[in-house]
């Protein structure tokens, strides 16, 4: 949808798309959505669902086995996004590199994007 042709709207490390596989697999989802919405101490936040089908207008990316489905209104805020999958002695989790956020809370969970063009 605002896609540039050729051109994956996100990546993933091969952590990250070996963790979604692993776990597309063992629950046999069709994917994981992912997407943003108003909350968090910095104003938006990232959301991940598992999904059994992709909506119509989701922008699917697929890497070694592994299946991101964007929402359509989060298009534009993670076009360019890198997903990472860290694991410390103290966490494990999945890591947003988003290149349009401006600024980001402590947790890393909640941000703030930059302005868009015409808004």
């Amino acid at each position: 949808m605002f896609g540039i042709p050729g051109k994956q709207a996100v990546t993933m490390t091969p952590k990250a798309a070996a963790q979604i596989a692993r776990l597309m697999q063992k629950d046999g989802h069709a994917g994981l959505r992912i997407g943003v919405k108003k909350g968090g101490c910095a104003g938006m936040e990232y959301t991940m669902e598992y999904v059994d089908e992709p909506a119509p207008n989701d922008e699917v990316v697929e890497q070694d086995g592994a299946r991101i489905l964007i929402a359509p209104m989060a298009q534009m805020f993670l076009f360019g996004t890198e997903i990472d999958y860290e694991v410390s002695l103290l966490e494990s989790g999945f890591k947003f590199n988003n290149p349009n956020v401006a600024e980001a809370c402590g947790c890393g969970e909640s941000i703030s994007f930059k302005e868009q063009p015409g808004s």
